[in-house]
């Protein structure tokens, strides 16, 4: 049967119905702070059971017996290319594991990974029985801390996204104007008085400059060449050659093909402790960095035991229609308000928007066509009568070649600009929100979706492989809301 599961693993044929196991040496322990040490890698095909926060890895001789123990864990796994089981690391599985494997010889190495979580200050929140106490963290998220109470808790599960978080034993929802009101009603229904704290983000520490660092070095050619081989966009190509480079540069004197798997794992504690990036930022740097030693240098693909850190969730800043009006009111140039007005009429992103050519508008059939946007996908979204209006104008004066919106000398026209174009509107406007030029199309999706557009129809639009990428609008919009009644006032009380 475990030869049918698991046929990659050569199973060593034997009379007895258990395989004895000849009493050996106690294993022996080492806590270390690196992922996989040097000391580990000269003793791979021996006894070896090592742990991080999230997993237990454990590799061994090959034995039918282990086996079927091991495949008792829930979740347990087989690593094909690294030839080793993989187990969660929660509730009894270590000591179970350890306890199991105790007659024979074992290196075990706990690993002490700092990765997952993001340095913020300690808060240890104190609230009196008549507070309910509401903490910003960083603007990313909404922590709530209050007295028990059966309707406050009934009212509270109404809320989107709202979760247990039970580290910080409290519940936590995505930071959103919009659910800190809610908020703040719930408190006032229940009599409570409303306190508002602000945990904010350290800053991030810049990046050394090349001009910072002796001898600074490029990406390799080889790297930037595989990358457009693999037909990586321009976009991601630009991404992985930077955090590259800052990785290489970081052991300024090690060749990049010979700095150890404990370097790279200290350069991402680097990251996270000192640089304090974002969770996406630090992902980025794992994949660049594995794309070299992969694809690059041809290396079997391989798992970095680190613990990824989760991703943050977070509701987008969106514009209201009158909002969005105010902006293109404020923009009194013809060439400035078109560009914003296709932006926020398509759903574009500022990318999508630079690499319009003429020939993707289609007026007969009012649709513009996306080619190969991101994820590598062409896409039909909507050409807005008044816009096909004000690109008429606009052609009329400025008499484009090829891209729709071109720059000096018939360029292409830059992403600094639109940016800059749009920032200056929005102050001219008088709207305090922190607007960027991707604001536009959040707002595009949201005010589809309050006019009753089908999700569906929108996730096509926007060029989105996956509806739950397209769901997160439904958390935005309040229309209904005023519908919708509290469970509470059901109650006769």
């Amino acid at each position: 049967m475990l030869v049918k599961i698991f046929p990659e693993i050569e199973y060593e044929k034997t009379n007895e119905k258990e395989q004895t196991i000849e009493p050996a040496e106690k294993f022996t322990t080492e806590v270390t702070d690196t992922t996989i040490s040097a000391e580990t890698e000269t003793i791979r095909t021996q006894n070896v059971i090592e742990v991080t926060k999230n997993q237990i890895v454990v590799k061994i001789p090959k034995n039918n017996a282990d086996t079927r123990f091991l495949l008792s864990f829930k979740y347990c796994r087989w690593h094909k290319t690294g030839r080793y089981w993989i187990i969660p690391n929660y509730g009894k599985n270590s000591e179970q594991i350890k306890q199991f494997f105790e007659s024979r010889h074992f290196q075990i190495i706990e690993h002490k990974t700092e990765l997952a979580e993001e340095n913020s200050p300690t808060f240890k929140p104190e609230f009196s029985k008549n507070e309910f106490l509401t903490v910003n963290y960083h603007n990313r998220s909404l922590n709530l801390y209050f007295s028990y109470s059966k309707d406050i808790h009934l009212q509270i599960k109404q809320l989107p996204l709202i979760k247990w978080n039970p580290e910080k034993w409290c519940w936590s929802l995505p930071y959103s104007e919009k659910f800190l009101e809610k908020i703040k009603r719930i408190a006032e229904e229940n009599s409570l008085q409303f306190v508002y704290k602000e945990i904010l983000r350290s800053k991030v520490k810049p990046r050394l400059s090349r001009y910072d660092i002796p001898n600074y070095r490029e990406c390799p050619t080889e790297f930037t060449e595989k990358l457009k081989e693999l037909r990586y966009s321009k976009n991601t190509l630009k991404t992985y050659a930077d955090l590259f480079e800052e990785f290489i540069n970081f052991y300024p004197d090690d060749a990049p093909e010979n700095i150890p798997e404990e370097g790279i794992i200290r350069f991402l504690r680097y990251l996270v402790n000192e640089r304090k990036v974002s969770t996406s930022y630090q992902n980025q740097s794992i994949n660049a960095i594995k794309f070299y030693y992969e694809k690059v240098l041809g290396n079997p693909r391989k798992v970095y035991l680190i613990d990824r850190p989760r991703e943050e969730k977070f509701l987008p800043e969106v514009l209201s229609r009158e909002e969005v009006e105010m902006i293109l009111k404020a923009t009194e140039n013809l060439k400035h308000k078109t560009i914003l007005m296709t932006i926020y009429s398509a759903g574009l992103r500022i990318s999508e928007a630079l690499n319009l050519k003429i020939k993707d508008i289609d007026s007969h059939r009012m649709q513009i066509r996306v080619e190969q946007s991101k994820g590598k996908r062409d896409r039909y979204t909507l050409l807005s009568m008044k816009t096909l209006e004000y690109l008429r104008k606009y052609f009329r004066e400025y008499k484009p070649r090829e891209w729709i919106f071109e720059g000096a000398a018939g360029k292409q026209y830059s992403a600094k600009s639109i940016q800059v174009i749009l920032k200056n509107a929005v102050t001219k406007a008088g709207i305090k929100k922190q607007v960027s030029v991707h604001t536009l199309r959040h707002s595009f999706a949201t005010h589809l979706l309050e006019a009753g557009t089908d999700l569906r129809y929108i996730q096509s639009l926007l060029g989105h492989s996956s509806s739950k990428t397209t769901e997160i609008y439904t958390h935005i919009t309040t229309k209904g809301f005023d519908q919708i009644k509290s469970p509470l006032d059901t109650l006769e009380i």
